[in-house]
């Protein structure tokens, strides 16, 4: 596959920011207060979505002050495309969650069909419990579920095409330090 690097740096150069890095840093702090407060007593076993979850996971995990299990699961619908498909499990928990409070972090709930499939498969497996927490909150009313939200959200943000701090532009911009919107989108 042959990558056009001055359209992919195009994007960013064109792109609506959002969020800037202080704003962002400020909402996972104040998750990180939020989670700390319900789930301190409950030893967790919190799981990263790869890959869109891992720089909120890493940053939230320096907030949550208490003992925890930290992991990593891999489930996708988008495989760096621009809209997702059907759910491709990577790599599924392996941990024995029976009878465990589970907390799935990921960038963003967006429809929400990955992350309602790993909440589902958790319950599944014998958790007691079983919370998300995402970066974004995308509004519109496509939720896989009328009630789907999550319990912990860091941003808001309109129905656009966004990427930056672990959400991406066909596999690219994961590492901007803000959150974009795709010109146009």
């Amino acid at each position: 596959m042959s990558v056009d690097l001055d359209h992919i740096q195009q994007v960013l150069d064109e792109a609506d920011c959002l969020y800037n890095e202080q704003q962002i840093e400020e909402a996972i702090k104040s998750m990180g207060s939020a989670i700390t407060e319900q789930l301190s007593n409950s030893n967790p076993l919190v799981y990263c979505v790869m890959n869109g979850g891992m720089v909120i996971t890493g940053k939230l995990l320096t907030h949550l002050q208490f003992p925890l299990e930290a992991s990593y699961v891999h489930a996708t619908r988008y495989r760096d495309q621009l809209t997702g498909g059907r759910l491709d499990w990577r790599v599924r928990p392996s941990q024995d969650m029976k009878g465990r409070t589970v907390l799935i972090v990921d960038d963003i709930l967006d429809e929400g069909h990955t992350l309602d499939a790993i909440v589902d498969f958790c319950k599944e497996q014998g958790a007691e419990q079983v919370m998300t927490a995402v970066l974004v909150d995308k509004l519109h009313n496509r939720k896989a579920r009328p009630d789907l939200k999550a319990d912990f959200y860091g941003l808001e943000i309109e129905d656009r095409y966004i990427f930056g701090y672990g959400l991406d532009y066909q596999g690219y911009w994961r590492n901007a330090n803000g959150i974009f919107a795709l010109k146009g989108h």
